[in-house]
């Protein structure tokens, strides 16, 4: 590849992360604001998922080929559950 072809892909990349952190602002910021109106709720399932996780004696990088999934794809994870939480809230949801 030729210098300009990689400065092109370049652009194209940062192009697309900033179109990912722009997705990702909204439902996490909807997401941070149910968390500071609820802290309790947001510490007890923390807690309550750490307590299982415990238990059942599992801890993520002990499991192969998961840490590496948890730092690669730990953004759209979040981006995912985000959206989940605020479509729920918001009742997005139809019941069948």
């Amino acid at each position: 590849m030729s210098v300009f072809k990689h400065l092109q892909a370049v652009r194209v990349a940062r192009a697309d992360v900033v179109e990912a952190r722009q997705r990702v602002a909204e439902p996490a910021g909807a997401l941070l604001d149910r968390g500071r109106r609820h802290p309790l709720g947001t510490v007890s399932v923390a807690a309550g998922l750490g307590f299982v996780l415990g238990q059942l004696n599992v801890h993520p990088l002990r499991v192969p080929g998961l840490g590496a999934l948890l730092s690669g794809s730990a953004a759209e994870l979040v981006m995912q559950g985000a959206r989940l939480v605020r479509e729920f809230s918001e009742g997005g949801f139809d019941a069948p």
